[in-house]
C-alpha cells in the first residue's frame, strides 16, 4: 500500500519530513499545545494499535492533534522496555497526544516508507509532518525532557524511576535508592549513569566491595570517567573516615583533627561543599595538621570530582587564593 501524505494529497514516496525542502515548516516546529482541560480521556482514546488498516488516518489525524508514533518489533528487548513508559506518559498527558504503535515487523512496508530502520524509533508528527525523533529505549526522565520541549508538563507529574532514586539517596533511604537502581539497570544495562547510582547507594549502605564490583565492570571510558571516579573515592574516603557514631563523639571538639575528620565524613558521604569548605577552613587554621592532610585531600577531591565539576572550579580557585 502507499501512504498519502496528508499535506500534499501525493503518495508518501520518502520517510515523512518536516516539509519539501528538508526545513522544519512553520506548523511542524510550532509546540504541539497540550490538552485542554476537562474528563481525563481513557486509554483507548489516547492509544492505539497501527497496521496498514489505519495508518492513513492516523497520519491524517495529526493535522489536529499530534501523533507520537511507536515503532517497535516483538523481538527488541528495548522495545519492551520503552512501550510501558511511553504508554504511562500518554495517559499522563491526557490526551496532549496520541501514542500510535507500529510492529515494523508485520508491517515491514509501512516502516520502510516511514524511513524507520531500526527499533525502537518514536516519531513525533504534528500537521502530517515530522517534528523530531529519537531512536533507541531512553530513560523515562530523559522522554520527559524530550516531550518538554513540545507540550506543557501534566500538573502534578508523578517523579519518575530516577528522580525517587535520587530523592531517597537525597533522604538517606540507601536501601530504597538501591532497589530503585537496581530496576533501572536492568532496565538499561546501556545507561551508565543508572551503574553509577547503584555504586552510590551501595557506598551509602556500607557496601563498598559491592560498589566497587558495580564499578569495576564499566567500559573502560565510564569507569575512568568523572561520575565513576567521584563514587570511587568516596569509597576510599569511606575506608579512611570515623564512623557516624565516632562523629557524633566529637561533638564539642573544635581541634584540628576533629575538623579533619568531619570534613573527610562528609566527602565520604557525598557531601563535597560542606567537607571542601572545611578542609579549606582547615588550611587556614593549621596548614601544618597532619603533614598538609587538609590540601592533599582538596586535590584528591577535585581529581574524583573532575577538572570541569562546578566545585573543582571554585574550590581549585580558593586553593591558589590562599596559597599564593
Amino acid at each position: 500500500m502507499s501512504i498519502i501524505d496528508p499535506r500534499t494529497g501525493e503518495a508518501l514516496t520518502a520517510p515523512i519530513s518536516p516539509d519539501a525542502t528538508g526545513h522544519p515548516s512553520p506548523t511542524a516546529a510550532e509546540p504541539p499545545s497540550a490538552a485542554t482541560s476537562g474528563p481525563a480521556p481513557r486509554r483507548e482514546d489516547v492509544i492505539i494499535d497501527v497496521d496498514a488498516s489505519n495508518i492513513q488516518q492516523v497520519l491524517e489525524a495529526s493535522m489536529q492533534v499530534p501523533i507520537l508514533l511507536d515503532c517497535w518489533a516483538p523481538w527488541c528487548e528495548p522495545c519492551k522496555n520503552l512501550m510501558p513508559v511511553l504508554e504511562k506518559l500518554a495517559v499522563e498527558y491526557a490526551g496532549a497526544f496520541i501514542l500510535a504503535k507500529l510492529d515494523v515487523e508485520a508491517n515491514p512496508e509501512i516502516a520502510g516508507q516511514l524511513g524507520v530502520r531500526s527499533v525502537p524509533d518514536v516519531k513525533l508528527v504534528s500537521q502530517g509532518g515530522l517534528v523530531d525523533s529519537f531512536q533507541g529505549a531512553l530513560p523515562e526522565k530523559d522522554i520527559r525532557e524530550w516531550l518538554g520541549r513540545y507540550f506543557q508538563a501534566p500538573e502534578d507529574a508523578p517523579a519518575s524511576p530516577e528522580e525517587l532514586a535520587e530523592e531517597a539517596l537525597k533522604a538517606g533511604d540507601a536501601a530504597t535508592a538501591r532497589e530503585h537502581y537496581q530496576t533501572l539497570t536492568s532496565q538499561y544495562p546501556e545507561h551508565y549513569a543508572y551503574q553509577v547510582g547503584l555504586a552510590k547507594a551501595l557506598v551509602a549502605e556500607g557496601r563498598g566491595d559491592d560498589a566497587r564490583g558495580v564499578l569495576d565492570n564499566l567500559p573502560p571510558e565510564e569507569r575512568d570517567a568523572a561520575p565513576a571516579r567521584g563514587v570511587r573515592a568516596s569509597i576510599e574516603f569511606a575506608e579512611q573516615a570515623l564512623s557516624h557514631a565516632e562523629i557524633a563523639a566529637l561533638e564539642g571538639r573544635d581541634d584540628s583533627e576533629a575538623q579533619f575528620q568531619r570534613a573527610l565524613r562528609q566527602v565520604a558521604d557525598g557531601d563535597y561543599e560542606q567537607g571542601l569548605e572545611g578542609l579549606l577552613a582547615l588550611m587556614k587554621s593549621d596548614r601544618s595538621y597532619g603533614d598538609d592532610a587538609a590540601r592533599k585531600t582538596l586535590l584528591q577531591v577535585f581529581d574524583a570530582l573532575g577538572a570541569e565539576h562546578p566545585l573543582t572550579v571554585t574550590y581549585r580557585r580558593k586553593l591558589f587564593a590562599l596559597l599564593y
